[in-house]
């Protein structure tokens, strides 16, 4: 008859978690939800700036390094170099910095390329490491709050005299386990987007060694000087 009684108060409890609405979950998690919900939001907006940012430098006009090309065999090196600055990308960056070395030894050259393309890398990079931690912060931080709610639920039946309450016990591991959820809620995205920003930088590392390979050739072709 106890079983019986007990199994109706935790069906009890289970209907009115299901009538809670979702700001009354958030604040069921204590003050740990408040934790996540700031990190998801630094999430956001790591994500999204460094999403812009590395679409704005991965814009590439294919037809840039031919005409680069073309300003250097016939010996314009100013507008090659005017060409570069309107076009304001990290390849375009990176082909000025040459040109600005030329008549320096080529090991001279190709060191600025290689020095203008790593902090162009260093900078699409940033933020990055704090998602990172996010990531596999957030999860810690909600599997935190759920042990603290179990250890206040022990301490509740302890206070109660030892009585296992059925509903007591369900009712706080529903509470404890709000925050592991939050926890898991930040830190999948962060993990993914974090994996697609570095997949993005690669690729655009890829084409910067590309660019710079082309560059270093266009150099070692004869230069008609006007």
């Amino acid at each position: 008859m106890i079983t019986l009684l007990q199994a109706a108060d935790a069906a009890e409890v289970a209907v009115q978690m299901n009538e809670k609405s979702l700001w009354e979950l958030f604040n069921s998690g204590g003050w740990l939800m408040w934790v996540l919900l700031l990190l998801g939001g630094v999430t956001i907006f790591i994500f999204v700036e460094r999403f812009i940012a590395i679409r704005k430098a991965s814009a590439f006009d294919i037809n840039f390094m031919n005409r680069i090309r073309d300003h250097i065999s016939e010996g314009k090196i100013k507008s090659a170099v005017d060409l570069c600055r309107k076009t304001d990308t990290p390849i375009a960056r990176m082909v000025e910095k040459g040109l600005e070395r030329l008549g320096r030894p080529m090991s001279d050259v190709q060191n600025a390329i290689e020095n203008v393309a790593n902090l162009e890398v260093s900078k699409l990079e940033n933020g990055l490491p704090f998602l990172a931690t996010i990531a596999g912060g957030a999860p810690m931080i909600g599997f935190l709050g759920t042990v603290l709610g179990m250890v206040q639920t022990f301490m509740d039946m302890s206070a109660a005299g030892g009585t296992v309450d059925l509903a007591l016990l369900s009712g706080g591991m529903y509470v404890a386990m709000v925050t592991t959820v939050g926890g898991l809620i930040v830190g999948i995205p962060a993990y993914f987007g974090y994996n697609y920003l570095v997949a993005r930088i690669e690729k655009l590392v890829f084409r910067l060694e590309a660019n710079s390979i082309a560059f270093m050739d266009i150099l070692n072709q004869p230069v008609q000087k006007q």
